[in-house]
């Protein structure tokens, strides 16, 4: 049955385009809308922009995005429809639990992946056999993200304590040991440059919450930044000895950082809209100079870093404690816990496959990481990838307008928003011979320094790029790649998880803006309380089993 509904829906769509899976252009028929469900998507409803464009010139695919929230994975599950491709959030919970109702298809069937995903198959064997034991019924349903060539390095570092450090050097370069120091730094810094480019207040800080997830997103990473211990369930988990951290018990690393961000707040360090703002208008103030400092480089230097700044000798760069290990994954063949999948209702698997699979090849993934080849970025005469002026333009201010012809839209708002990667991009690009990552590449190296900032961290660290410099700290926590997989929870325990989940954030949040030391505390024992009233020594005790489980995976590994 399965096989005649697949022929009948690609002899319509042979009709519809004119030609199907041809790699090479769309044809002129009438588009083929593909809905992709990605649990990592903060975008809802039909992509518009560059990316629109490319899918609709090499496929005719229109793409409906369905982004996760409450009640979104039960509702579709229920329809008996998740997509037609899909994208998980990791391969645990909601991952096992479609592959037990049979709604992910099966790769290998009329060998899909082998005919419509040859660089998948021929590059990706050992992600490929890691989703099959994963997934547990013995079948291919995709593979995770971030998937390397070899185990022999780890990823790049994005902990990177991105900081201003043109005011840092004015400061005369203040001895920054631990995160009290790092406090009383910021604290000068934005004495020194009270307000930004627009002539708005500056703070050391701007964070935001629709990334939250069992707890505050911000607050657990910067326990993962200082630490290295990565986010385990309610609490972190250190990748190198297997200890569990519970979130909620005194002294917790995850109560710390809520206390140190309370501190912040305190001070007036600490952006007031951070509880109520979206990502992107937290990053707009980063571009326009109103933030001082980030724990991600995506949120800092990313954001700031600009021929416009550089002009006046203003640069973010990092600007790491002493007493800071950040954590960084280790790179794997196996690649990570992802999942890119294809949903078992598609009409289209075959064009599922070939869109994912081009997505895998070199030119897919540096397309999703900086813009289309030829407008944003090319190989020179030597084979080597450089940037255009376009395309620098594009990724130091992601609100750059795109030209007509390939949407119109922002390049932030046409960029890749089901929000998933398929090879590192620490991974080294066969084509090159560099690593995808720009940062790496020999054309975007600035010997003389963009600015006498950079030369002066250039001169303070011994180091000529960042992450040149966090690797030669010899501080930092790799993550060993494994097969760990979340295991699913049962209905009751999962339904306590999600209350306690809520209280966290809610609690979390009212805590940060406490306006004194015993408002906070009063917060904090009123959420241990409440959490524990919902069940939460249950969920804890879970988490310790998985962490358990987790250990027994990754010691060999270390």
């Amino acid at each position: 049955m399965k096989k005649m509904k697949r022929a009948v829906a690609m002899a319509l769509a042979l009709i519809m385009t004119g030609s199907l899976l041809s790699g090479c252009g769309g044809g002129g028929g009438k588009p083929i809308t593909l809905t992709i469900y990605s649990q990592l998507a903060n975008y809802s409803g039909e992509m518009q922009g560059w990316f629109a464009t490319i899918f609709k010139e090499k496929w005719n695919v229109k793409v409906n995005l369905v982004p996760d929230g409450d009640g979104v994975f039960d509702t579709r599950m229920e329809a008996g429809d998740l997509g037609d491709i899909v994208i998980w959030g990791n391969d645990g919970g909601d991952y096992v639990t479609a592959v037990e109702a049979g709604m992910l298809y099966d790769w290998e069937e009329d060998n899909l992946v082998q005919e419509y995903g040859p660089y998948i198959w021929e590059n990706m064997q050992e992600a490929l056999e890691k989703n099959r034991e994963v997934s547990g019924d013995g079948k291919i349903h995709g593979f995770g993200h971030g998937v390397a060539r070899s185990s022999e390095s780890h990823d790049a570092f994005f902990y990177t304590w991105d900081a201003r450090w043109d005011l840092y050097e004015q400061l005369g370069h203040p001895e920054v040991k631990n995160l009290d120091d790092l406090l009383d730094v910021l604290e000068d810094m934005q004495a020194l440059q009270p307000t930004g480019d627009d002539g708005k207040k500056t703070y050391a800080m701007s964070i935001w919450p629709d990334w939250d997830g069992n707890y505050v997103m911000y607050v657990k990473a910067m326990a993962t930044a200082y630490y290295g211990y990565d986010e385990f369930g309610f609490g972190h988990y250190n990748p190198q000895t297997g200890e569990f951290y519970d979130a909620l018990s005194d002294g917790s690393p995850y109560l710390e950082m809520l206390e140190w961000f309370n501190e912040a707040y305190r001070r007036g360090l600490l952006d007031p809209d951070s509880m109520t703002q979206k990502y992107d208008e937290m990053i707009a103030k980063v571009q326009n100079g109103n933030v001082l400092f980030s724990i991600f480089d995506y949120a800092g230097s990313d954001g700031f870093n600009n021929d416009d700044h550089f002009k006046v000798n203003q640069i973010m760069l990092p600007l790491v404690p002493e007493e800071a290990s950040p954590i960084v994954a280790g790179l794997s063949p196996k690649g990570g816990n992802r999942v890119w999948s294809i949903g078992a209702n598609t009409q289209y698997p075959e064009l599922c496959m070939e869109i994912i699979n081009w997505l895998s090849t070199p030119e897919g993934v540096i397309t999703m990481e900086y813009g289309p080849k030829g407008l944003c970025w090319d190989y020179d005469e030597n084979g080597r990838t450089y940037m255009t002026d376009f395309g620098k333009t594009c990724v130091e201010d992601r609100q750059t307008l795109m030209p007509d012809e390939w949407g119109g839209a922002t390049f932030n708002d046409g960029a890749f928003q089901p929000n998933n990667r398929t090879w590192s991009i620490a991974d080294v690009n066969p084509e090159s011979g560099e690593p995808y990552d720009k940062q790496y590449w020999l054309s975007y190296q600035v010997p003389e320094g963009r600015c006498d900032a950079e030369r002066d961290w250039r001169t303070v660290t011994g180091s000529q790029t960042v992450q040149e410099y966090m690797d030669a700290r010899g501080k930092y926590l790799i993550d060993p790649p494994n097969n760990y997989s979340e295991s699913k929870r049962d209905a009751e325990l999962d339904q306590k998880w999600q209350q306690i989940a809520t209280c966290l954030k809610d609690y979390s949040w009212r805590a940060i803006y406490a306006e004194s030391e015993e408002e906070f505390n009063q917060i904090v024992s009123e959420m241990q309380a409440r959490a524990k009233s919902y069940g939460y020594d249950e969920c804890i005790a879970w988490c310790v089993a998985e962490a358990a489980r987790k250990n027994e995976l990754q010691a060999p590994l270390r």
